[in-house]
């Protein structure tokens, strides 16, 4: 099993950021930390965007982020999009060459 780390990233509507924090909360093994945060999105979907969004020329969005094994992270892609299908829900992973915490 190919144990090469990699960051996954989740863009998603702020709308569904409980059900998706709880869902990833549930998993077992649990996920180590991972970090949400707040965004806009420019450019692609924006036809999905509510008045004022398309006022501001800009989606909110939230971003969450986890550095995992690339098989591990497959397997989480493929439970959401059984488990909890996310319209508008993009994602991407990168290649991770180290991390760990400095003291």
């Amino acid at each position: 099993m190919d144990q090469s780390l990699c960051k996954l990233t989740l863009v998603y509507p702020p709308a569904v950021e409980d059900s998706l924090l709880e869902f990833m909360l549930e998993q077992y093994p649990p996920l180590s930390g991972f970090t949400t945060m707040k965004a806009e999105g420019h450019g692609l979907g924006f036809d999905r965007a509510n008045a004022g969004e398309k006022v501001r020329g800009r989606i909110n969005r939230r971003l969450f982020i986890i550095i995992l094994p690339i098989h591990r992270a497959e397997s989480l892609l493929s439970r959401i999009k059984a488990d909890i299908p996310i319209p508008g829900l993009m994602y991407w992973t990168e290649p991770v060459l180290s991390a760990g915490r400095l003291l």
